[in-house]
């Protein structure tokens, strides 16, 4: 028996990131091959004859998957009877601009998208944020949707999780989905720490630890962590633009794994809403090893951390703490 459609929101769909990420929706590489879908796709007014032009062409692409579009600049139709919200739109830094400047406009667009959201999404609906700073927009949506469970709002650290596998694969010379269980711990920001302690690799003799195979501390320690840490200044620079490709595929890695399951034995980074788990601050969205059943989370508990890696957890920690106050100086 056919499957009922999935209403997936994107905002900011008429954006580099959006236009990349609702052909792979709308071709079911989010939620499975067999899963119709209806995107909602919402953007600002200015944008809105570009918008047109998107939903133009996913009429031209004439998914088989794709059981209708809405189109709009109105938050409250966009919104709507959702059950998966990806918010891409947000306000980007510009030259010039102070962080407290940025956030106050990023606190008054995610206030109004998250009350849109508790009046008008479906039961359940799960959300991911995107736009940055992608943590403490999650934070302030979760602030202004309480009715939303926390659980249920998360933000996106699978692109530095992704980044992570393939600079492994890169250096070890091996296949990136023969690699596993790398971690991004905290901030999606230049303070995140990119973990491999607990990263394997299968060999033909079975799987062999990450640290063990590169037999290079320095490198782990030093210019693997900056390599991922810094990686999205490094495509901004080469293209002139921002990542938009790679984060569209890691929002769908994201969803797909929540709604449908990780595999047996393997973690993923998810910006999620800390427990206090590893002795992170209780009410921070902070990126924790995450594993996934019948549409739920769980943070992967008992993981051993040394010096080096506390240290790592704490100061991106820190970072969280200090963008949580400076958002909730922006509501006073």
């Amino acid at each position: 028996m056919a499957k009922e459609p999935v209403r997936v929101l994107v905002t900011g769909a008429a954006g580099q990131i959006g236009y990349a990420l609702v052909p792979m929706i709308a071709r079911g590489v989010m939620l499975g091959a067999d899963q119709p879908v209806i995107l909602h796709m919402l953007d600002i007014p200015p944008a809105a004859e570009a918008l047109n032009g998107v939903n133009m062409e996913l009429v031209d692409a004439a998914f088989p998957l794709l059981k209708g579009v809405v189109a709009t600049t109105d938050v409250v139709e966009a919104c709507t009877g959702v059950n998966i919200a990806i918010m891409v739109g947000g306000f980007p830094r510009k030259e010039g601009m102070e962080r407290k400047d940025v956030m106050s406009k990023n606190v008054s667009i995610y206030k109004s998208q998250a009350s849109a959201l508790e009046k008008h999404a479906a039961a359940n609906c799960k959300v991911l944020v995107v736009a940055n700073p992608a943590n403490t927009n999650a934070l302030i949506l979760k602030e202004f949707a309480p009715s939303i469970p926390e659980k249920n709002i998360t933000c996106l650290t699978r692109l530095d999780h992704n980044r992570a596998l393939g600079q492994v694969s890169e250096r070890l010379n091996v296949q990136v989905s023969d690699v596993k269980n790398v971690i991004i711990w905290g901030n999606h920001s230049s303070t995140q720490y990119p973990d491999v302690s607990h990263a394997t690799v299968k060999t033909p003799s079975g799987e062999k630890p990450v640290p063990a195979l590169v037999a290079d501390d320095a490198w782990l320690k030093g210019e693997f962590i900056t390599t991922v840490q810094q990686r999205g200044a490094a495509i901004i620079k080469a293209r002139k633009q921002s990542s938009a490709l790679s984060a569209a595929s890691s929002a769908c890695d994201h969803i797909r794994d929540w709604v449908l399951g990780t595999p047996e034995g393997t973690w993923v980074s998810m910006g999620v809403y800390s427990d206090g788990s590893y002795n992170v601050p209780a009410g921070l969205i902070y990126s924790f090893p995450i594993t996934c059943r019948n549409g739920e989370w769980t943070i992967v508990k008992g993981l051993s951390i040394d010096d080096f890696s506390r240290k790592k957890l704490d100061l991106t920690a820190e970072e969280l703490t200090e963008e949580k106050a400076l958002a909730y100086s922006c509501l006073a």
